[in-house]
């Protein structure tokens, strides 16, 4: 890696992040499989252990490696943790919004509903109808009533079979948790909050009859409920 004479010290360490990324793209390196010693790091890539320590750091927080104390790091296994603070970061700074969130979900979850119907496996149908049940069953507890909702979408996702729609799903769960009570209470009654619950209900179940119309039907209409609740309460 070579650097202009007059690169910054940040410039050396996104050099670095670069540098490695590709490396483990080129070694064809798996979730799991060790990189390179600090040592022939640096040796490699012509700079300070002090900036492959700070670009593996980076790599870190974004979560495409994992570090250990005493430990070379490793590929990481994906997850949704880098785009869940991307979109809580754009919320917070003002520079997307909770309806311009919810229009995006209403799209890709409609999609992952009719795949759900196409895909899910027996154990997949069972996990979705499971969590739309306990949201009948917890009326009383908004609080496990909200745990088992996100846990219901991304069920759909993962019975989507598409990976990219699972961590997508997952990113929004820090937006989730802070709408999701606003929601629940800007409904004005049990019976309004029961047909919330019932609706996830039908869901389950065109997703279990393998009806992927009816299945992306009913996810439309939860969304259109939802943002409806949420302008009542004037979060969006």
């Amino acid at each position: 890696m070579i650097a202009h004479p007059s690169a910054t010290p940040e410039d050396f360490v996104g050099g670095a992040v670069t540098a490695i990324a590709r490396l483990m793209r080129e070694r064809d390196l798996k979730p799991g499989d060790r990189l390179p010693a600090e040592a022939l790091l640096s040796k490699e890539l012509q700079v300070s252990r002090t900036v492959i320590r700070e670009a593996l750091r980076s790599l870190a927080a974004l979560n495409l490696v994992r570090l250990g104390a005493g430990r070379r790091p490793t590929v990481a296994e994906l997850d949704d943790g880098a785009f869940s603070l991307m979109f809580e970061h754009g919320v917070v700074t003002d520079q997307i919004d909770i309806q311009q969130i919810y229009d995006a979900r209403r799209t890709i979850e409609t999609r992952t509903a009719a795949l759900a119907a196409m895909r899910r496996s027996e154990a997949e149908c069972r996990a979705i109808l499971s969590h739309a049940q306990a949201m009948e069953d917890q009326l009383d507890h908004p609080d496990a009533v909200m745990e088992h909702d996100i846990a219901f979408h991304i069920a759909i996702a993962r019975a989507s079979r598409n990976p990219v729609f699972v961590l997508i799903i997952g990113a929004f769960q820090g937006i989730t948790r802070q709408t999701w009570p606003i929601g629940w209470k800007s409904r004005a009654s049990d019976d309004e909050r029961r047909a919330m619950n019932a609706l996830h209900m039908k869901i389950a179940e065109s997703i279990a009859a393998g009806d992927p119309k009816a299945s992306s039907t009913l996810m439309g209409e939860h969304f259109d409920q939802s943002i409806k609740a949420l302008l009542n309460a004037g979060l969006i």
